[in-house]
């Protein structure tokens, strides 16, 4: 008992004095203001910066306001710069790589070019190599032969055949790795007026592009011979000549509304006079076996 009582004076003894009743411990900013030294200096500068530029923006004058002549003003600059392709030489972009060389001899075993009975056009409308062209281009040839846009020769045999409108559907037999059919629009979309190419191998030269217009729609096409009646056909004036048929007609965006079939020539010598014929590209992927449009 006693030693525990001189125990607790001991500690009595040992403990700091308490501070007064009503005072706190006074309070040091400079201690603070050490510890936190760097994020203030940070968020300091950051705020003079902020400050700054938000003054410079208040006094910098207004953007001016964009007008249409400022518009006009910068596409006659980029005109100067740069020419635009025509709209002739777009929709031939478009279709060039579709279009092929048809070739037709009358004896299956002749290999010599110069035998060839016949030189048309076509056009790849799928890939698979199925080919449109003109029935008169490979009626009776014993042999058919295509040459795509890259040069690649391959045969090609007779898939089906519409006499009525003078259409054949051919598919060749080996095909280039990036063989590329062609798109096809409608025909009843267009309106005399509407700018088309006709594109093909005008007495084998090509291919070959021609521009014009659509003349006229529904017309009706006799052979000279009166032995052909075709029908409901595209009457356009863009140059087309022995070889040209079966080549594709293509409108302003690059697709494919017409098959180019017949031209009305008053001469002997079959020379474009300024009418030619189309059999409108539905007509022709009926015959192809594609769907409807």
């Amino acid at each position: 008992m006693r030693r525990a009582t001189l125990y607790s004076r001991s500690s009595r003894a040992s403990a700091a004095p308490a501070a007064p009743a009503g005072k706190l411990p006074a309070f040091s900013w400079r201690a603070l203001y050490k510890r936190h030294e760097k994020p203030i200096l940070v968020a300091s500068t950051a705020f003079v910066f902020l400050s700054f530029f938000l003054l410079l923006g208040m006094r910098a004058a207004p953007p001016a306001a964009l007008t249409q002549a400022h518009v006009d003003a910068a596409v006659v600059r980029a005109l100067k710069e740069k020419t635009l392709p025509s709209p002739a030489a777009r929709a031939y972009e478009a279709v060039r790589a579709s279009v092929v060389r048809v070739r037709a001899s009358a004896d299956g075993l002749e290999h010599d070019e110069y035998a060839e009975r016949a030189v048309g056009s076509g056009v790849v409308v799928v890939e698979s190599g199925i080919i449109l062209t003109n029935l008169h281009v490979v009626a009776g040839a014993g042999r058919i032969t295509v040459v795509f846009a890259d040069g690649q020769k391959s045969e090609a045999a007779l898939v089906s055949a519409q006499p009525e409108n003078d259409l054949a559907v051919i598919k060749a037999a080996v095909l280039p790795d990036d063989l590329k059919p062609a798109t096809l629009g409608s025909a009843k979309d267009l309106a005399p007026g509407d700018h088309v190419i006709a594109v093909g191998f005008p007495f084998g030269i090509g291919p070959s592009v021609s521009a014009g217009v659509v003349s006229g729609l529904k017309r009706e096409y006799r052979s000279a011979e009166g032995t052909r009646v075709l029908t409901d056909l595209i009457q356009f004036d863009a140059a087309a000549n022995p070889g040209s048929s079966g080549g594709p007609l293509v409108n302003a965006r690059g697709e494919v509304v017409g098959i180019v079939t017949a031209i009305l020539s008053p001469g002997e010598q079959g020379s474009f006079a300024g009418i030619a014929f189309a059999v409108p590209i539905q007509t022709a992927a009926a015959a192809a076996g594609l769907p409807p449009f």
